[in-house]
């Protein structure tokens, strides 16, 4: 045996020492380098914790060790490879020449820090056990690769308790084994374990192999530090099983706000996966997508939120301040806050010209107006093109109805209604430019004011007080120089009507009659459910009489009812509010005793009628079914043999032939013969001699059960057949089982009586009973697939 110098010792071994040549040294180079590689492209970023080929000395704690153990055990030196520039420290064993060998290399203690799972790549060479022929006592080609975890920090020994470690894997030459003829194979053997404690010792434990341990590094994998979406992700390490997915929380790059909670989800193989949420740049900061930043808008730039990148200020505005969000309008411009922020601004449009009062009576007037006058064309683009007018009425009360009815509109013309007589009021039409939005908020109390009774001082429009162009007019209803109705009274009220009647006014006026009366044009009368009372909109209806009917109105609700007068003068005032509350409705069939009468004739007469033909029906069809009985019974031949009828003097025989057709046999009733329900006779035996036949049981034989049913068993068996009763055929035979019960029993021969009534090919054709002996019997063909 060739002996070597190892550690200073001298083993009879040849695994003192790894002699490696350089071309397979470069080739394992070349495999280590692309595992490696490709282990990282899969397992995302790598976190050392410990790795040997760092390392200028390792002094690993060793058992058994020092001068007065049996074997030498594990022997610390280097492994070199200077072309490609390697020197590791490893550790290397040899004992086959010894028996019980139980050599044990801890690592020192390795702090986990933020792991859940911890990896251990291990590069070791084995020896073939051929290369030592005759001179091994325990030779071996695997070791073995424990752990045990411990939460304490210390710089001392591992504790020695074989038992407290956990086996991670018997690891034995995967890439292969070198020997005499050929140079060393390195082989790497990754494993891993959840941890869940400080920290963790790996040992290994050789039991007689020729091994080199060449490198060790132990290591946690992590979803690298990633920004997307504006939100950046820290590293973060993987589960604690490789097929759990942690969960991570974004944080919103600078200058950038979530849209969303951002999450990135990071799986076991380091890498990410389901992107949800994120965040977006402010307004006033620019998005760079490749750099994942939000960059500040210069001078003269804005960026809202409708705009995608910094934009320079559009027309009539400006800005002298970094990062805007909008650019303010110049002195005398404006932008509604119905348009965005990227909008132009533009000049008031004017006021309204040629503001006239077309109609003026004690409650109304209508105005109308024209356009303002627009500038010189080199200006034009200072004024939008579409103008919107807004009427305001400082002391009109909350019963004033403006028509238009919204709060800004575009035409050039307006009425006003329900104004009190002999009132001053001051209107002002304000022009707007487009669709101007409300800009009246809340009051101090809590309660919406109405945008036209208040100043227009108090429109804002692009944060600044802006005091629209308008034009204002003043006047006075007139009087009313009409009396109110009086005396307004319901004369008639239903469940959808009402009569109402009132006195005619009067006055001493001089443009009253002769009589005192006023002459009226019409009057109008108007009403309104008693809950309404204060709604605007009421029903009104016109008449020149001092008289109304009013219809279409709903049932068992009481309302309210005004009448005023119109004459050349005017409106007169609405009289006082009289309420009457309508009648329930009732049906006409508790009115009209005679209709009640008739109806409830007609029906007892019909159904006398039908009873009366049912009852005729009935007695025809049994009347019919004798004759037809009687008539079948004389046209047969008595049987050869006994096949005896129950009837006396009725049927005395009634023969069984067999026909070519399914081995059954002639029917015992014609195929015109109508239909009649057993039920219907009151003793079942008699029904039974009508429609079914007596079969003698001796020419009956049971082969075989069959099945089971309600009344009792369902067998197959056989049944002869005349003219000599020697041929037989296949029959199905059900039987009711003994001390049944009378009902039974008519239920039993019932079923027997319908069946004794049909014959075609989809029925089952009924042979006949057996009702003169125990057990009942029914007889019918045999259906090998069965009855269903």
């Amino acid at each position: 045996m060739k002996c070597c110098k190892l550690g200073g010792r001298k083993l009879c071994c040849v695994c003192a020492r790894v002699r490696l040549s350089n071309e397979m040294l470069s080739l394992a180079s070349i495999l280590l380098i692309t595992i490696i590689t490709q282990l990282s492209m899969v397992l995302g970023d790598q976190v050392v914790l410990l790795d040997t080929t760092k390392e200028a000395t390792l002094e690993w704690t060793r058992y058994p060790y020092g001068p007065q153990s049996q074997t030498p055990g594990w022997v610390e030196e280097s492994f070199t490879n200077f072309g490609k520039g390697i020197n590791w420290r490893s550790y290397v064993v040899c004992d086959v020449a010894y028996h019980n060998v139980n050599n044990w290399l801890w690592s020192p203690f390795i702090d986990r820090g933020p792991a859940n799972r911890l990896y251990i790549e291990i590069q070791f060479t084995i020896r073939d056990c051929s290369l030592f022929p005759g001179n091994t006592l325990s030779c071996k080609e695997t070791f073995s690769l424990l752990f045990y975890e411990f939460d304490a920090a210390t710089r001392e020994p591992p504790p020695w308790q074989p038992e407290s470690y956990k086996l991670i894997a018997r690891i034995a030459a995967g890439e292969g084994r070198f020997n005499q003829n050929a140079d060393v194979d390195i082989n790497t053997e990754v494993k891993s374990i959840a941890v869940t404690k400080k920290g963790v010792y790996f040992a290994f434990r050789d039991q007689g192999a020729c091994i080199s341990i060449l490198a060790v590094k132990v290591y946690y994998i992590t979803c690298p530090a990633v920004t997307v979406n504006f939100a950046h992700f820290n590293e973060t390490p993987t589960g604690r099983e490789v097929t759990i997915i942690e969960q991570q929380m974004g944080t919103c790059v600078p200058n950038a706000e979530a849209t969303e909670v951002p999450t990135y989800l990071c799986k076991g193989d380091g890498k990410w996966t389901i992107l949800t949420g994120g965040c977006r740049c402010r307004v006033g900061f620019e998005p760079d997508y490749d750099r994942q930043i939000c960059n500040v808008c210069p001078v003269g730039t804005f960026r809202s939120a409708e705009v995608a990148k910094c934009t320079q200020c559009p027309p009539n505005s400006r800005t002298t301040a970094h990062g805007s969000a909008y650019c303010p309008c110049q002195p005398g411009y404006y932008r509604h806050l119905r348009d965005a922020k990227h909008m132009p601004c533009y000049r008031p449009p004017g006021p309204p010209t040629n503001l006239t009062l077309l109609f003026l009576d004690q409650t109304s007037a209508i105005f109308a107006w024209n356009a303002p006058q627009r500038p010189p064309d080199g200006a034009s683009a200072a004024f939008r093109s579409d103008v919107m007018f807004r009427v305001k009425c400082p002391i009109c009360n909350a019963n004033v109805v403006f028509s238009p009815p919204t709060e800004t509109f575009n035409d050039t013309k307006l009425t006003l209604n329900n104004l009190e007589p002999v009132t001053t009021y001051t209107i002002q039409i304000h022009s707007l430019n487009g669709q101007a939005q409300s800009l009246i908020g809340d009051t101090d109390n809590g309660t919406t004011m109405d945008p036209r009774k208040v100043p227009i001082s108090a429109l804002l429009a692009d944060e600044s007080q802006q005091v629209t162009d308008f034009a204002e007019i003043t006047f006075t209803t007139e009087s009313a120089t009409l009396s109110a109705i009086f005396n307004v009274r319901v004369t008639s009220i239903s469940s959808n009507d009402v009569e109402l009647t009132w006195d005619r006014p009067t006055s001493s006026d001089s443009s009253s009659t002769s009589s005192g009366q006023i002459p009226i044009e019409f009057y109008e009368v108007r009403w309104f459910p008693k809950s309404e009372v204060d709604s605007v909109n009421k029903t009104t209806l016109n008449t020149k009489e001092p008289r109304a009917h009013l219809d279409n109105l709903a049932e068992n609700t009481e309302y309210g009812f005004q009448v005023r007068c119109k004459t050349v003068n005017g409106w007169g005032t609405f009289s006082n509010i009289v309420y009457a509350q309508t009648h329930q409705s009732v049906s006409p069939v508790y009115d009209d005793s005679v209709q009640v009468r008739i109806i409830a004739g007609v029906g007892v007469a019909v159904v006398f009628i039908l009873v009366l033909l049912i009852v005729a029906t009935v007695l025809f069809l049994r009347s019919k079914s004798h004759d037809d009985l009687d008539k079948k019974t004389n046209n047969h031949l008595p049987l050869q043999l006994d096949y005896a009828s129950n009837e006396v003097n009725t049927m005395d025989t009634t023969p069984i032939v067999k026909t070519v057709q399914n081995n059954v046999t002639t029917p015992l009733f014609g195929a015109n013969r109508s239909y009649v329900d057993p039920h219907t006779y009151e003793d079942p035996n008699q029904a039974i001699r009508e429609f079914a036949r007596e079969i003698d049981a001796s020419y009956i034989t049971i082969e075989a059960i069959i099945g089971g049913g309600e009344f009792g068993d369902v067998c197959r068996g056989r049944l002869k057949v005349p003219p000599n009763f020697v041929q037989d055929i296949d029959v199905a035979i059900k039987t009711l089982k003994p001390g049944s019960t009378e009902k039974s029993r008519c239920d039993f021969l019932t079923e027997a009586s319908i069946m004794g009534q049909f014959d075609h090919p989809n029925v089952i054709y009924l042979q006949g009973v057996v009702t003169r002996s125990n057990p009942v019997m029914i007889i019918t063909e045999y259906m090998e697939n069965g009855s269903k």
